[in-house]
């Protein structure tokens, strides 16, 4: 088969594949209204960045003025491929019904299509932001060629990042293949990374706001110039523009040639990831028995919950990518973290005790209450056959997450006392803390039976179901918001400057009334969903 035959069915590929992954995105009500609420949260961000963008076009008289333009051209290649080796092994490392398709078209049609289909979900994801910001700042330059000039400056450089970021993808899934002893170091250390970088990035932008000549010039350390020359050809027929070198042209012509045969090296990497089987292990005959794991330990194996929140904890442990969604919370707790830690001053003792208390808090119910129904979905034929009641299977995973959140909540104010906090405020945070994860755990099970999700999908070469992200970001605006106005009056109380009025005291009786009830009424919301659930 050609390689024009190949172009042709990799566009229908990719454009299926587009397609789909459009009617996923808006095919469910509830998955459209969980990326609704992520749009207008991430997306008001431009609220800010636009102003900004069109401020900076009219200031702009060289490209030189630009701030951080070098490192940004540098680093903006390399973040793509990451992105692409993420996805790749992600999402894209195969195809849906892969036996049909491979057996109807050559693999470089479905590396074709696979590539182009990721290229239009990065550009409906990213491309819209960027396009927004480019049409700002052009009209802050006073010239709308810069968008067309930018985006034929981009079109090369991110088919040659995705394409050399599949085939790197593919190479790290063969990898995974030959050495699967590897696998839960690689998630491991991919979530430590990304917790670092998350922390990290919060301490450099204070940096480069308070020092920002230095950095500057750090950055411009890791600044490639012919790459910065080629990003520069961006600003042609713009009154910034720069002369162009020969650099910009040899990165021009570099990239249209890496294309091609980056393209060969991932339809081979393809080719042998797809068509050949896993390496055989040396096995023997002898009959593998259970290792006795979920037998329970005490105090679990006291009641009948208690055994099953230890086949809770035991199930994630051995499959810790269902915990996966847990890093959404690295986004919101990271930024806050490190401000309250830089303008904590003597009270960081305090604050360190009470985000103790918060992350406890939010692990209590999001651990494994977030998804209930969807998480048992292999199970439940069994579950509805059992004698066991509802009530008793929700305590357990109820259970599960206390055991997981509760320990934060108590051991992190109780190490507080090195930092200098006394020892009632520790009791006081640990007795707040036990109150407070036992309702984050009824509350999560309620809002988790309440939209389930069943389907899973592949995360780093495995198979997992996460929660909604309506869900998700519903429990951690709820939880969050409750939990702080309890530490805060918490923190009134031992400290002293708590004033006892009617309205202090109407106020404190609602706030508890709201907390019960609603985590009550969600316990036995989910006891009710259970109840009445069916097998189709």
């Amino acid at each position: 088969m050609n390689l024009r035959h190949d172009i042709r069915h990799g566009l229908r590929i990719g454009r299926a594949e587009f397609v789909r992954s459009l009617r996923g995105y808006l095919g469910n009500t509830r998955r459209l209204a969980g990326l609704g609420i992520a749009v207008l949260f991430f997306g008001g961000n431009l609220l800010f960045v636009l102003p900004a963008a069109y401020v900076l076009g009219r200031s702009a008289r060289s490209i030189s003025a630009i701030p951080f333009f070098g490192p940004a051209a540098t680093a903006a290649p390399i973040a793509l491929v990451l992105l692409a080796i993420l996805r790749t092994l992600e999402r894209i490392g195969s195809i849906e019904a892969e036996d049909l398709v491979l057996t109807a078209v050559h693999p470089r049609a479905v590396v074709l299509g696979l590539i182009t289909a990721e290229i239009g979900r990065l550009l409906l994801w990213f491309g819209l932001p960027a396009t927004a910001f480019a049409v700002t700042f052009a009209l802050g330059l006073g010239t709308p060629l810069l968008v067309v000039t930018g985006g034929l400056v981009a079109l090369p450089l991110i088919c040659c990042t995705a394409v050399w970021g599949y085939a790197g993808g593919l190479g790290v899934l063969r990898l995974l293949r030959r050495l699967p002893g590897v696998h839960r170091l690689l998630k491991t250390g991919g979530i430590l990374a990304l917790i670092g970088l998350v922390v990290a990035s919060q301490f450099l932008g204070q940096l480069i706001v308070e020092e920002g000549l230095s950095i500057q010039r750090f950055l411009a350390v890791f600044t490639f110039e012919p790459l910065v020359e080629y990003v520069a050809l961006a600003f042609l027929g713009t009154p910034i523009a720069q002369p162009t070198s020969a650099w910009s042209i040899a990165v021009l012509g570099g990239l249209l040639a890496l294309i091609p045969v980056g393209l060969a090296v991932a339809t081979k990497q393809a080719a042998t990831l797809w068509f050949t089987d896993p390496p055989s292990r040396g096995t023997s005959n002898q009959v593998r028995t259970s290792t006795g794991g979920f037998t329970a330990p005490q105090p679990f194996a006291w009641t009948k919950a208690g055994r099953i929140a230890w086949a809770v904890l035991v199930r994630g442990r051995r499959n810790p990518q269902e915990l996966s969604h847990l890093l959404m919370a690295v986004f919101f707790v990271a930024p806050l973290g490190t401000t309250v830690v830089q303008s904590s001053d003597d009270a960081i003792g305090l604050l360190i005790a009470g985000m103790g208390v918060g992350l406890g808090t939010y692990l209590a119910g999001a651990t494994f209450g977030l998804n209930p129904l969807g998480d048992d979905r292999p199970q439940l034929p069994l579950l509805l056959l059992t004698e066991t009641n509802p009530r008793t299977i929700i305590r357990g995973r109820m259970l599960a997450g206390v055991a997981v959140g509760l320990p934060v909540a108590v051991l992190v104010p109780l190490g507080s006392i090195l930092l200098g906090t006394s020892l009632t405020s520790v009791v006081a945070f640990a007795v707040v803390g036990l109150g407070m994860c036992l309702a984050a755990a009824m509350f999560a099970v309620g809002i988790g039976s309440a939209y389930p999700i069943y389907e899973e999908r592949e995360f780093w070469g495995t198979e997992s179901v996460v929660p909604s992200t309506l869900v998700m970001l519903g429990y951690l605006f709820v939880v969050g918001g409750g939990t702080i106005l309890g530490l805060i009056v918490t923190w009134f109380a031992i400290s002293g400057n708590l004033v006892v009025t009617p309205v202090f005291i109407v106020g404190v009786g609602l706030y508890l009334l709201v907390t019960v009830g609603v985590s009550y009424g969600s316990y036995r919301y989910a006891v009710r969903r259970y109840r009445r659930f069916t097998v189709e």
